[in-house]
């Protein structure tokens, strides 16, 4: 533990050059002393910029050394065979332990990001050359981070050691630290953030910065925001009162977690929410150039969460940090997910699941059409959904129709279960036999089917099956291929033709760490723990609205203003797909709730890709077409990430998470 906050020291005087498109680009002078670095508006501010370099890569999903690799593991994406991924693979199947991740780094990385801003808050008061407006700014932006990082560590951990408002003494001994308790984890990162709010302002603008490059820094509804996000964690069932750790006491004699439920964290969780909703500042983003038309204008509305950079919505985040190699930032996102052979660099690795493309609502009715599965050997059977029978679903058949964004294709044959739903699932999805949202005509690259620079619609459909000739095909075992039979879209802009490296560097999204709708599923989420229903109601209605979607009382009828089981799994349903594949927002739900032992583990369900005969057969659902054999598995143990060996070795007597 030590050598973490030493190691921290030399960061800050060493040069550390970050490639960024903001102020998150920082190079700091050797052997300057911390009075010179601080005395000096240049280089203080750049101590501030840097408090950033430790954020977490929560819009990676394939890099399970992070947290963003973690929604790999959920019910809610399917994985595909990539050499790139085998670590996200590991985690998914469980097969890991303390002795296996050790490259996380994810204790160490925050260790060195909170010393980092327990040092700007005990020597920004150096700095001569700023006024005192923005000195306390940056004082309570390090308060703000530091909270942030000790959260960071807290959903991934549980309770971790707290230094509170002083950095590590020098003179610490690793035999003699153990986690501090719960409440104290809480208590101090709410007490942080309550000091930040008091002080930070709504805008950047306020105290001098800029609405270009100082983008994504600390703000009062950022502070509050993340309490409400702690307080919520505080309530829920793997914090509350869980039996499974009640047994876990430190090195210092002391129960780790709380001992009983206390229902009043739900309602000290509602006030946060409902602080950050009655600051009227922020709106549910939705398209500036409205039609008229509701499906249409609301997948448009549910697109600008990440096509509108800095929208209205999004309380705070920063640049998507997917690759920094050729295909940019947020373009390497998009390549992650492109079919093969459609466009330059489509590795085809990012897929849904069966459960997230059955759980989009229908429109008509707004109802969810699926409400389970039958269970196999402890697991969801996705070849068995159950279906609502109001929902007017279909799931089997065929029929023609034509595709929003791909009106130059005409019209097609699809399955029936891809019709006539929701209108986030056509700015999420495409699915087998659609096409790829992007006119041929606009296409310059070589089409590998006739060797020539021309592209007809068909060419653009995304036939997954092997044997079809068309170009999204599934062209064999090898990486790089679509073994599940949709395609995830929703970074892609229609008509964005993706032919050249520089066609993905163009591309630059904002990840909204915490957007408006967040505050409303937890505002929500506590009133329906606190039987305030039709509070609760009001609220995810407002979501629903949105993106085109009818009340939930026109859909459910009175029912969902008096039966709790129905209304909160509205609610999860509603929250899964509002965050599909929105960094790993659906993982810590399902581990907070304790529900991930029920949902996660499952067979790697796909289309029957492989051994099809002909377009309608690929529609059949199997669980023997994937390449791997193991499945996705769950256990108690996983709730919580274990600490690793080499962190264990140095600090004896830290307590190990349960079941490592």
């Amino acid at each position: 533990m030590n050598k973490i906050f030493k190691s921290a020291i030399i960061v800050l005087l060493a040069i550390c050059a970050m490639s960024c498109d903001s102020y998150f680009d920082v190079e700091l002078q050797d052997q300057a002393t911390l009075e010179e670095m601080f005395s000096k508006r240049g280089t203080a501010r750049q101590l501030a910029a840097h408090m950033y370099a430790y954020l977490p890569k929560e819009e990676n999903p394939v890099d399970a050394t992070t947290e963003g690799g973690f929604s790999g593991r959920t019910d809610a994406r399917q994985v595909n065979a990539s050499a790139y991924a085998n670590n996200v693979f590991d985690l998914r199947v469980g097969d890991y332990s303390p002795a296996s991740i050790t490259g996380y780094n994810l204790w160490e990385n925050y260790y060195k990001a909170i010393a980092h801003c327990t040092l700007m808050i005990e020597n920004i008061h150096l700095d001569v050359e700023d006024n005192e407006a923005v000195r306390e700014y940056m004082k309570a932006e390090a308060r703000f981070m530091r909270a942030f990082y000790y959260f960071c560590l807290f959903r991934t951990y549980g309770p971790v050691i707290v230094w509170g408002d002083k950095p590590a003494p020098s003179d610490a001994i690793g035999a003699d630290l153990d986690r501090n308790t719960l409440d104290e984890n809480i208590s101090f990162i709410v007490s942080e953030l309550d000091k930040a709010i008091e002080v930070l302002p709504m805008s950047i603008t306020e105290v001098g910065l800029t609405e270009g490059s100082d983008m994504g820094r600390a703000t009062k509804g950022a502070a509050m925001a993340l309490k409400s996000r702690v307080l919520l964690y505080a309530a829920s069932p793997l914090f509350n009162g869980n039996d499974l750790y009640k047994d876990m006491t430190n090195y210092y004699g002391d129960k780790i977690f709380p001992q009983n439920y206390d229902e009043s964290k739900w309602e000290e969780a509602k006030k946060a929410a409902k602080a950050v909703i009655d600051l009227n500042y922020y709106s549910l983003v939705k398209t500036d150039a409205p039609t008229g038309d509701k499906f249409t204008d609301g997948i448009r509305n549910y697109q600008q969460i990440f096509f509108k950079q800095w929208n209205e919505e999004t309380i705070w985040g920063w640049w998507m940090n997917f690759y920094t190699d050729w295909l940019g930032r947020s373009g390497g996102f998009i390549g992650a997910c492109a079919p093969r052979n459609i466009t330059v660099e489509g590795w085809q690795s990012l897929t849904p699941s069966f459960k997230l493309v059955d759980a989009y609502a229908m429109y008509e009715s707004g109802r969810y059409p699926v409400t389970g599965y039958d269970r196999t050997s402890g697991m969801d059977d996705y070849s068995k959904p159950v279906i609502d029978p109001q929902a007017g679903y279909e799931a089997e058949g065929f029929s023609m129709t034509t595709q929003f964004e791909a009106e130059w294709a005409g019209e097609f044959e699809a399955h029936n279960s891809t019709l006539g739903r929701e209108p986030r699932y056509y700015a999420s999805v495409v699915p087998n036999g659609y096409y790829w949202p992007c006119d041929p005509k606009l296409k310059k690259m070589t089409n590998p089917k006739t060797s020539s620079t021309t592209w007809t619609a068909e060419d653009m459909r995304c036939h997954f099956w092997r044997g079809s000739g068309a170009l999204c095909e599934r062209w064999d075992q090898t990486s790089s291929n679509n073994y599940f039979g949709y395609a995830w879209r929703r970074l892609f802009a229609a008509n964005n033709p993706l032919d050249v490296g520089s066609d993905y560097q163009q591309i630059k999204y904002v990840y909204p760490a915490f957007r408006l709708a967040e505050i409303y599923f937890n505002y929500a989420e506590c009133c329906i723990e606190t039987g305030e229903f039709a509070e609760a109601v009001k609220y995810l209605d407002m979501i629903r609205e949105r993106s085109g979607l009818n009340s939930l009382k026109e859909a459910y009828g009175n029912d969902i203003l008096t039966n709790e089981e129905l209304l909160r799994w509205c609610f999860k349903q509603e929250k899964m797909i509002e965050f599909a594949i929105e960094g790993p927002m659906h993982f810590y739900d399902n581990t907070r709730w304790m529900t991930a032992e029920q949902n996660f583990p499952v067979l790697n369900w796909t289309l029957n890709l492989n051994d099809a005969v002909d377009y309608h057969d690929s529609w059949k659902r199997s669980s023997e077409d994937f390449p791997l054999a193991k499945h996705a598995k769950f256990t108690k143990r996983d709730y919580l990430f274990p600490f690793d060996s080499d962190q264990l070795a140095e600090m004896t007597n830290l307590t190990q998470n349960y079941g490592f």
